[in-house]
């Protein structure tokens, strides 16, 4: 009896852990900035740019960086902020980055 136990439980921990759904961590792309000012998405500036752009950030509170270009060349002289943000699936034409980290970039 208890051999015939063991196997049902046996069959269905395997079960159970088949259908399971594993899941990886998915890092979004980021991308180098230079942007005029770093601000949190709760700012009015960020809050006014955010609603221009259609973008509801509902209540997340994250860094965005305003007026940025993007840094292609190591060591560019960015003059501002340099930051490394999440990079867009849609560019807005530099008005805002989302999600952006002040960095160094060594020389």
């Amino acid at each position: 009896m208890f051999s015939k136990l063991s196997v049902v439980v046996a069959s269905a921990l395997i079960t159970l852990a088949a259908a399971t759904p594993t899941t990886v961590p998915v890092t979004p792309p980021t991308s180098d900035q230079c942007c005029q000012t770093v601000v949190d998405s709760s700012s009015t500036a960020a809050g006014k740019v955010l609603s221009l752009l259609g973008i509801d950030l509902g209540i997340i509170t994250i860094p965005v960086g305003l007026n940025c270009s993007p840094l292609t060349v190591l060591g560019n002289n960015c003059g501002d902020i340099t930051t490394r943000c999440d990079a867009p699936e849609i560019e807005w034409g530099g008005l805002i980055a989302i999600n952006c980290i002040p960095i160094t970039i060594p020389i």
